[in-house]
């Protein structure tokens, strides 16, 4: 599972390293190059939240001793993530706004306006990107905590059901035990007996014998 994981961290540093290329080049490119680099670089942000989504459920199917770890690199490649295209968001800015310029024809004054207005805008969607963000890494760890609280009851049941087990072979073999003894007892009592009625006989005959001997005489 680890090894699925590390995998993936290997894509996602070399994707994000590129993706960090070119998107510095971008303000450097011809119009037509940058159009091309523009859309190349949407397509590669798409591919590095693919594999953010896989890392997460990766980290998931980890168990919750080992889990630790991985959360904390997680959270550091979405705040890279997180980054990546805030960067690109402004320099996708950048670029339309040099498009509009050259299409319509806008003074600088009035395009460096409407700039600092979408970059406003922009830090806020950020803001509340990243409100969002902690509120997801909260409900991750409450489900965490709850797996974690399932997994202790279930081994808390599983112990109790083997005690319960123990219990039903103790009286099993305590049954056991009693019939073997009351058979033995009953045993004893039966010799007791035996030994009682051949006691008797032998002095019953003891007394026949004298009996027969004292009036021979």
């Amino acid at each position: 599972m680890s090894s699925d994981f590390e995998g993936y961290e290997q894509d996602f540093a070399v994707l994000t390293a590129e993706i960090t290329n070119k998107i510095a080049r971008v303000p450097r490119l011809p119009p037509d190059e940058k159009k091309q680099m523009v859309a190349n670089v949407e397509k590669q942000l798409e591919e590095a939240r693919e594999l953010l989504e896989q890392m997460d459920l990766e980290v998931r199917e980890i168990p919750p001793q080992s889990r630790g770890m991985y959360s904390s690199r997680m959270r550091s490649y979405k705040q890279e993530m997180g980054k990546l295209e805030t960067d690109f968001k402004r320099s996708r800015i950048a670029y339309s706004d040099e498009v509009r310029n050259e299409l319509l024809g806008d003074d600088g004054n009035s395009s460096e306006n409407q700039r600092a207005h979408l970059l406003d805008n922009t830090e806020r969607l950020e803001r509340s990107s990243r409100r969002l963000e902690a509120g997801y890494q909260i409900a991750v760890e409450t489900e965490q905590i709850g797996q974690e609280m399932l997994e202790n009851l279930s081994h808390d049941r599983e112990k109790i059901q083997r005690a319960r087990e123990r219990l039903r072979e103790t009286d099993a073999n305590l049954g056991k035990s009693s019939r073997v003894l009351t058979g033995m007892l009953r045993r004893i009592i039966q010799n007791r007996i035996l030994m009682i009625i051949l006691a008797v006989v032998l002095l019953i005959t003891i007394l026949v014998a004298i009996t027969f001997s004292v009036r021979r005489h």
